[in-house]
Order: structure tokens, then sequence, then C-alpha cells
């Protein structure tokens, strides 16, 4: 009994440096940008999560314009009964909207600030949209159930993730057989689009960090004027 109480935090140790190696493996590091992390992941720097407190501008009156949001919404390829994911609900832009579409369906709303999912269950209430759950997820997960959602999306929020090799490997796990991932991003090739260098993506870098974490793009959609629509397939099992 007393070798197995020795053992434990032995055991605990080497689970904790095997961490630490994959880590430094995985990333490497820099002195952060204005708006970066200064962690660098196959080359792009990962940008810092934008706090809760930005609600007002994720709920601009101009956004829709801006972005054709309008137009996006409309090529989700979801159905009236689709079960779909929105990593880093933010305010719920996106979120409320989807739920409207698919009236037999299901939103997982997913967020990690707690501001924020303060406000996603309080606007679920007010709006009376039974089919919107708010999750709690973590800087690895989405705390998804395994095999069960038809497409998750992510507006402007691929680039914020701190540990992006371990979450799309998460989200693979609750992606169905022929669940989707659509990745809307600030355009990067396009000096026009006044965002944060930080805070924008290439189609380039896209598919090779989504290649290599187990997903192919299977549609480049270049129709709206700020951002990429990159949809994304799993591959392999």
């Amino acid at each position: 009994m007393k070798i197995s109480h020795l053992l434990l935090p032995f055991g605990f140790l080497i689970s904790l440096h095997t961490a630490f190696a994959q880590e430094q493996s995985t990333y490497t590091f820099k002195k952060p940008s204005a708006n970066g992390t200064g962690k660098v992941y196959m080359g792009r720097e990962i940008a810092y999560v934008m706090s809760f407190e930005g609600v007002e501008w994720l709920e601009r009156n101009s956004r829709t314009q801006e972005e054709n949001t309008t137009l996006a919404l409309a090529s989700l390829p979801i159905k009236s009964n689709s079960v779909v994911a929105d990593i880093g609900a933010g305010s719920g832009f996106y979120t409320f909207r989807v739920a409207k579409r698919i009236p037999k369906g299901k939103v997982y709303a997913v967020e990690i600030q707690d501001e924020a999912i303060a406000y996603l269950k309080k606007k679920t209430l007010e709006d009376l949209l039974p089919n919107v759950e708010v999750i709690k997820g973590t800087e690895k997960s989405p705390n998804l159930p395994d095999n069960s959602i038809d497409l998750a999306f992510m507006v402007d929020v691929y680039h914020e993730l701190q540990y992006p090799a371990a979450y799309l490997a998460a989200l693979r796990k609750a992606l169905k057989p022929n669940g989707q991932l659509l990745l809307l991003e600030y355009k990067e090739e396009d000096p026009t689009v006044a965002i944060k260098p930080e805070h924008k993506m290439s189609v380039k870098q896209a598919k090779k960090e989504l290649g290599a974490n187990g997903f192919k793009l299977v549609k480049n959609g270049t129709f709206l004027p700020l951002q990429h629509f990159l949809l994304f397939e799993k591959t392999g099992t």
C-alpha cells in the first residue's frame, strides 16, 4: 500500500512531463506581437482571445451589411433537423439566427467565457428557443457529445484557439462520420480588410493547419466581402 502511494505522485509527474514535451513539440514561442500571444502554430502566431467586453461590436447594427451575414447564413449546409455547434458563440449573433432556421434541430452554443455564457443563457430564455443549449467548453475541447454534430462552425474564432491541435482532435470526435466544419475568417490576402493581422487568416494557412489535423477543404466560398467561407470535412475515421 505504501509503495502505491509513492508511485502515484511519480506517475503524475511523468504525465505532466509528457504533456509539457508534447506542448513544446507542437508549438513554438516568440516575443508577442501587439495583438498576438507569442505562441506559434505551424508558422502562425495565435491571436489573443477577444474579451466579451467587445459584445457591442459583435452586435453592431452595421454588421449584417458589412459582412453580408444574411448570405453567410443562407449558405450554411444545414437542414431543418440538423444538429449544429457554434464554437465561440460570443453574443449568439449566429446561434440564434441558425436556431430559427432549424426548428427540428439543435444548436449547441459553445463558449469558455463566463460572461458570454450568462448572456447566451439569458437570451435563450428571452427568445424562447428550446433548441439552443449553451455549453461551457475549455481551451482544448468544446465538451460536446461524441458523434453528435452535423456541422460545427467558427465565425472569426479559429485563429484565437489557444490549443488548435487538441481542439480539432476533440471536435473531430464530436462530429458525425459525415460531419463538417466551417471556418469564417477575415481574409489575410486582402489588405483592404481592416482587421488586425493576427485576427486574419489565409486560405493556404487554414488548409495547412486543418489538413494536419484530419480535415480536407471541400468548399472555398469567395462570395463574402470580408471573410473566407471555408468548409471542411473529416478525413479517415
